[in-house]
């Protein structure tokens, strides 16, 4: 398998899919592989990858999802179990592809959901943990509810031309994530099954004022899961941990890595 570049795209057969590396290969260090948000891209992470490479020492990937960034575009509408054909479709072909060896899943809001059911889902034992920022199990009114005012955002405001910066095809991006979450058949999408399942520890990082989500998302992965959940709730915060508190999340990933990495990335330096 040959080496990947820094920016690129990498071949599934069926989607081409963008992709942002930094740090080092996986034949060097463990790999923290990011999931985007329902509106997010390779590109919308900004300068996070550098520094969280630069925080903990391992290689940080980042990828467009089809629909996305510059990613091979889909038809709408999007399927409504779009998050668990991504998960076991797409993310164990992408892991290959990527010469993935050990590391952790970090996703954020759709991309937590991701995360989860794959960790549910598949048996990966190279997966050392997750850290699921603003994620999703479950549907709640008020989460519908900021949605809905994305979609009026999208068709009356400004947000469409500010999308547009980072999706060549902005109406897929939008309308594919929008559509799904606001059909009345999505009210049933439930993955809180998958969370009694995951065997590796997890890390969540919740903003008190999240708009997308309530504490009950928090409370269920507690309740459901037996693997050890650590919560991090995030003063003055709402859906974006990454963006809004970079500092404090780059410190409680970095710390959480070393303990679920501590004694792999000792062996290998």
């Amino acid at each position: 398998m040959s080496v990947l570049t820094d920016t690129g795209m990498l071949d599934l057969g069926d989607q081409q899919l963008e992709y942002r590396w930094v740090g080092p290969r996986p034949a060097d260090a463990p790999t923290c592989v990011l999931l985007h948000e329902g509106l997010g891209s390779a590109g919308l992470w900004g300068d996070f990858l550098d520094r969280l490479a630069a925080a903990t020492g391992l290689g940080v990937l980042a990828y467009s999802r089809a629909g996305y960034g510059a990613s091979s575009t889909i038809s709408l509408p999007r399927p409504l179990n779009y998050m668990e054909r991504e998960a076991i479709n797409v993310l164990p072909r992408l892991l290959h592809a990527i010469g993935f060896q050990r590391g952790l899943l970090i996703g954020h809001s759709d991309g937590a959901s991701i995360a989860t059911i794959y960790a549910g889902n598949v048996e990966d034992h190279r997966i050392a943990g997750l850290v699921l920022m603003a994620p999703h199990f479950f549907v709640e009114d008020s989460g519908l509810e900021a949605i809905a005012r994305a979609r009026d955002a999208y068709e009356r405001g400004d947000l469409r031309p500010r999308l547009a910066r980072w999706h060549k095809d902005v109406d897929a991006a939008f309308r594919g994530w929008n559509g799904a979450w606001l059909d009345p058949a999505f009210r049933t999408w439930d993955i809180t099954d998958a969370l009694a399942y995951i065997r590796v520890p997890i890390a969540i990082l919740q903003g008190i004022d999240d708009q997308y989500g309530t504490r009950r998302q928090l409370e269920v992965a507690e309740e459901e899961c037996y693997c050890p959940v650590e919560v991090t709730l995030m003063q003055g915060v709402q859906h974006t941990p990454h963006r809004e508190a970079t500092e404090e999340t780059l410190r409680a990933i970095a710390d959480f890595t070393r303990r679920v990495l501590g004694n792999e990335r000792d062996a290998r330096e």
